[in-house]
């Protein structure tokens, strides 16, 4: 019976490892920074795939009201100072109105049947909370 060949690190093992560790500290800075948003709060409204308004919502002093009609569904979005909300719908589940308000960049509002996606861009980095808990 062979016996096993001993297996000894060479300088290629502490390359890859040494690659592997600057790839994992450029990660964790690109997380912690909050990914590198930057830019005003905008609000890009699309239907069907489409981008079709935008609100840049760091403009807006007093709270906005406007109207969007998709696949025979009318949504009614009030854009404020740093949030959007569908206020009114008449679409048959009413998901995007149940949705409230969204106030930072990466949050979205969907509208299913009227196909209609209201998402948050910019703006200054999410904030420190708990997104998930492990254990």
């Amino acid at each position: 019976m062979k016996s096993s060949p001993k297996l000894r690190p060479n300088g290629w093992d502490g390359l890859a490892a040494a690659v592997v560790l600057v790839l994992a500290v450029a990660c964790a800075a690109l997380v912690w920074t909050g990914g590198g948003q930057s830019g005003p709060l905008t609000a890009v409204v699309s239907a069907d795939g489409e981008a079709v308004d935008q609100v840049v919502l760091a403009d807006l002093t007093e709270p906005e009201e406007r109207t969007y009609t998709a696949n025979g569904c009318t949504l009614r979005v009030t854009f404020g100072p740093g949030s959007a909300q569908v206020t009114a719908s008449d679409c048959p589940t009413q998901d995007c109105v149940h949705t409230g308000k969204i106030t930072r960049g990466g949050q979205s509002i969907v509208c299913l049947p009227a196909r209609i996606v209201i998402q948050l861009e910019g703006g200054p980095a999410a904030d420190s909370g708990v997104d998930l808990v492990i254990g």
